[in-house]
């Protein structure tokens, strides 16, 4: 069962990547096309989102890391010199959220979840490649956040300010978000970034970033009564959201604790570990009974949010599976191998390749992007190689 399981993620795995290779990469302006369809149209003249950019970077330097196919490391370079040649805000720091597809700075503001991928990025295309610059330029924005970003007060990042890194008035990721200071989304990758940055750059006041993080998901993010994240918050860590996510409930239940497993702080992890569980076990709360994983509930509304988006099937796969390792409860390895035969029948492009964005609550496909700022090669990849890694 778990070996054809594997199996089916590597080849998945390779059609996602000949997809990226063959259908994104823009030989006429550089780096990749900001924007593809849900029919496979590319917008030739859209912006080009550093998010998007970065977390090519990472999938394919990934990827090589996984394979060592050659041809995987030269499109994690093409993504590595298109972020430091267009994206790095030379004066100011920090990278811009979009550009045009010329490569001409578009939205300049200061997003630190984007720094964050950019360190995410920069820091396994060094593992794959021995690059120095990109390893410096890792360290470089990781700097630049704790500069900028870190709250000396209260702890946390504030996750927004303009190009010049003032405060701004709409801090949001995109406009479903709520305009507040601080987000469980950007500590979440926040701690993954520097995580992985640790891995290259044994830092010892990274790693007590890295702790800090951690405590905070513990202390402030973790509801302790629902074992659900709590969203959004004030620079002084009240709530401010009444919005269950599943999707990242199951993400964050195995990138904490990858995290402390990466520092080596083994008290800490055993912390983790059982708030790691309980987060999935909450976030089973939102599996239909076809295996796909709800997007989210809205406690003020009393309504569930009735749509299936890829990346939290991606995530569950691997947060459940990584519960069963801990926990050897056959329902968690169960809810992971229900999570791939969901995507098989409702997510898979089976005619025009890659994964849909997702479906509505019909089970019709959402008629959203296949390649965007926010629709990317990573929640998916990232899916299959680490499951892969752990069969």
């Amino acid at each position: 069962m778990l070996q054809q399981f594997k199996e089916d993620l590597e080849n998945d795995l390779q059609s996602i990547l000949d997809f990226w290779q063959t259908k994104t990469i823009d030989d006429l302006n550089g780096g990749f096309f900001g924007q593809i369809d849900n029919d496979n149209k590319i917008i030739v003249e859209a912006p080009k989102g550093s998010l998007l950019n970065s977390r090519i970077l990472w999938t394919f330097s990934a990827a090589y890391n996984l394979t060592k196919e050659g041809s995987y490391l030269t499109t994690a370079e093409r993504a590595f010199e298109y972020l430091r040649d267009y994206f790095i805000d030379k004066e100011y720091g920090g990278v811009y959220w979009t550009v045009d597809y010329k490569g001409n700075p578009l939205d300049t503001k200061k997003q630190v979840y984007a720094l964050a991928f950019a360190v995410y990025g920069l820091s396994e295309f060094y593992i794959s490649s021995k690059n120095e610059e990109a390893k410096n330029l890792a360290i470089d924005l990781y700097n630049t956040i704790i500069k900028y970003s870190y709250d000396h007060e209260n702890g946390g990042y504030i996750q927004a300010m303009t190009r010049n890194w003032k405060e701004i008035r709409d801090s949001r990721l995109s406009d479903k978000d709520a305009n507040e200071n601080k987000s469980m989304n950007t500590h979440l990758h926040l701690l993954e970034a520097f995580a992985n940055l640790y891995r290259i750059w044994t830092n010892e006041k990274l790693e007590e970033k890295i702790s800090e993080l951690i405590y905070i998901f513990l202390n402030h993010i973790i509801d302790p009564e629902t074992h659900h994240l709590i969203l959004f918050f004030d620079e002084k860590w009240n709530p401010k959201s009444q919005v269950v996510c599943y999707g990242h409930d199951i993400e964050a239940s195995w990138l904490i604790e990858e995290a402390a497993k990466i520092i080596g702080n083994e008290p800490l992890l055993q912390q983790v570990k059982d708030q790691s569980n309980n987060l999935a076990i909450a976030a089973s709360d939102g599996l239909d009974t076809d295996g796909g994983l709800w997007h989210g509930y809205d406690l003020g509304k009393d309504d569930l949010i009735k749509e299936k988006h890829s990346w939290a099937q991606a995530e569950a796969m691997v947060g459940f599976f990584k519960a069963w390792q801990n926990t050897g409860v056959g329902r968690f390895l169960n809810r992971s191998l229900t999570s791939w035969n969901f995507i098989q029948q409702h997510i898979l492009d089976k005619k025009n390749g890659q994964w849909f964005w997702g479906i509505h609550a019909d089970n019709t496909v959402m008629n959203e992007d296949k390649v965007g700022i926010w629709k990317w090669p990573y929640h998916n990849s990232r899916a299959c190689i680490e499951l892969i890694k752990r069969i």
